[in-house]
């Protein structure tokens, strides 16, 4: 009689059991979905200032649209994880083996200067937990901006947490996605796991998307202290992106009519 959506975690898909059936039905949204897109969709319209998007993750090309379209509402970027060594080598710095995405170079020092020209503030890691090899086993070593061709970045360092927790210490909303290191090995987890404890400190409303950054702040018991953990991760990132979703946009069409 009634379709009602409450799957935000696959509203980014346009598939048969997502937006098609509301074509046919009486289409609503469940509580989930209303509550998602009311909390995101107020973080990025009309955000408790200063706004601050801390992302994270293997890959910059994953955040591409993401940075663009928090650089027209975010008061500052904090940027960790593996895509940070290709923002790391724009500026001119030493990466060693470290993740690197060379086609997304120019990119990186765009939205560096964008940032700049914007007055909005970008961060990134002023030192690192490195290794010589992609292992659990792996001795941490640290370094400050200069990774050595030997090591790779696995980790922000001490005075990368102190300079993003500080960030986030003033912040009015806090968006995050995207562990700040090698999350899954513990002796390169401490720079995920402070994020998480600065969000679950801080004053601010506190908006985590799906994935990892989930799963830190579930396992580090911090779950209770945010003000809401989506459930989705891509359908979180192309919300973020400022795209339309489209299991979403149907539910909307309909309430239209």
């Amino acid at each position: 009689d009634i379709f009602v959506n409450d799957a935000f975690g696959t509203a980014h898909r346009a598939h048969a059991s997502t937006a098609g059936v509301a074509d046919y039905l009486p289409a609503v949204c469940g509580y989930l979905v209303q509550k998602e897109v009311s909390i995101m969709g107020k973080a990025l319209a009309d955000p408790e200032r200063p706004f601050v998007a801390i992302l994270g993750g293997a890959k910059v090309s994953d955040k591409i649209n993401v940075i663009n379209n928090l650089l027209e509402k975010a008061d500052t970027i904090i940027i960790g994880g593996g895509m940070a060594y290709t923002f790391k080598k724009a500026e001119g710095y030493t990466i060693g083996k470290s993740l690197l995405e060379e086609d997304k170079l120019d990119y990186a020092r765009e939205m560096m200067q964008k940032a700049e020209a914007k007055g909005v503030k970008f961060l990134l890691p002023v030192d690192n937990l490195c290794a010589a090899e992609f292992s659990a086993s792996a001795k941490p070593v640290l370094e400050e901006q200069n990774i050595p061709n030997e090591l790779m970045g696995m980790d922000i360092g001490p005075k990368a947490i102190e300079a993003f927790s500080d960030a986030v210490k003033g912040a009015g909303t806090v968006v995050w996605n995207g562990p700040m290191g090698v999350f899954e090995f513990p002796a390169f987890a401490k720079g995920t796991e402070a994020v998480a404890e600065a969000l679950s400190k801080t004053s601010a409303i506190t908006i985590i998307g799906g994935g990892d950054s989930a799963a830190a702040v579930e396992q580090l018991g911090y779950a209770d202290k945010m003000t809401h953990i989506s459930t989705g991760g891509g359908a979180f990132l192309e919300f973020l992106e400022g795209k339309t979703l489209p299991a979403i946009a149907v539910l909307e069409e309909r309430a239209d009519q």
